[in-house]
């Protein structure tokens, strides 16, 4: 026993915190040689602080858990490593070029010099409307960050994406464009304006400057964006990993869960957490509300189930930090989890 690390031994000489190792091992990465059967300690072998530190350092450029559980069980195994390696290291390159092309673009519309024309965009009106109920509940309402009291309208060639996050959660849907007359463009418009929009037959919406003009059944509505920069939400949004199907009994397990009062760091508010527990096949929910996982503010929880919608849902953790993807076909949303008070740190 002597020569095994505890979990704290283990978080100081890997760099994980105990709560990652926590969670790598419910996820069956990281699994402790031993666990004391009457306080719950967990112990791990001297070899495993490598395995850690690899762990530690593959999470610090983004590798997600089925290929950091691939380098971990084949890393004997030079070429398959290297060929893993190398398959994340494409992904990050192609991620850069991704943003070299949206700082090009960045910088056109800073040296443009005729000033930019006005984009209309025309959509299905109940396709818009399903795409706002998608993302409504995250909208923000804290009057210091005007940009996220507003809905986010970025208009591409292809589809119109509306985005909306208050900082704890994100939300995405997109619709389809009928007809696009103007440059690609995204503009913040206010919530209240969003929900007048008509909901029926086609929407024309026009962009310009600092306007924005809705034509659809006869009717004309028109009103000003939110001139705040709203945050990218591609940048936000993570690997795709281990998707865990959203079934009736998954949504009944949170919705009935008990709950433990967590106070939020970024606002200090009190919230009632469910503990979400990643198990090699999937996901459970803690049965007390205590004890090691991942926390989430329940109600925000179920408000994105329901957000989702009808047809395939899944939901993904990769880790006690990272946010919370919850995917339909028709968005997909974004959750911070909450962080819960470390315990047991033998």
């Amino acid at each position: 026993m002597e020569s095994l690390r505890t979990i704290g031994r283990l978080a100081r000489e890997s760099g994980l915190s105990v709560s990652a190792l926590r969670f790598y091992d419910g996820a069956g990465v990281l699994v402790p040689v031993s666990v004391d059967p009457g306080s719950g300690y967990r112990y791990y072998a001297p070899d495993q602080v490598v395995a850690a530190r690899l762990v530690a350092s593959l999470r610090r450029v983004g590798m997600p858990l089925t290929r950091i559980r691939e380098v971990l069980e084949r890393r004997h195994d030079p070429a398959a490593v290297d060929a893993v390696l190398d398959r994340h290291l494409h992904r990050l390159e192609q991620g850069l070029a991704d943003a070299r092309h949206e700082l090009s673009r960045v910088r056109s519309l800073i040296t443009l010099e005729e000033p930019v024309p006005p984009t209309t965009v025309t959509v299905r009106g109940p396709e818009l409307a399903d795409a706002l109920r998608a993302v409504r509940f995250a909208v923000g309402s804290d009057p210091g960050f005007p940009a996220l009291t507003g809905v986010l309208f970025d208009v591409t060639t292809g589809a119109v994406t509306r985005v909306a996050t208050d900082r704890y959660r994100l939300a995405i849907a997109d619709v389809d464009v009928r007809d696009l007359d103007g440059p690609a463009v995204a503009a913040v418009v206010p919530a209240a304006f969003a929900d007048r929009i008509p909901t029926t037959g086609e929407v024309a919406i026009t962009i310009d400057a600092g306007d924005v003009t809705v034509r659809a059944e006869g009717r004309t509505l028109e009103g000003a964006v939110i001139p705040e920069a709203f945050p990218d939400h591609r940048r936000l949004l993570p690997a795709h990993d281990r998707p865990v199907p959203v079934d009736a009994a998954l949504r009944a397990a949170v919705a009935g869960a008990p709950t433990r009062t967590v106070r939020r760091e970024q606002d200090g508010a009190d919230c009632a957490v469910a503990v979400l527990v990643p198990t090699a096949g999937g996901v459970a929910v803690s049965g007390d509300g205590d004890g090691d996982g991942i926390g989430v503010d329940r109600a925000f929880l179920l408000e994105a189930f329901d957000a989702g919608g009808e047809g395939q849902l899944t939901l993904s953790l990769d880790g006690p930090v990272a946010p919370l993807v919850i995917r339909s076909p028709r968005s997909v949303s974004l959750l911070m989890p909450v962080r819960l008070p470390e315990t047991g740190f033998a």
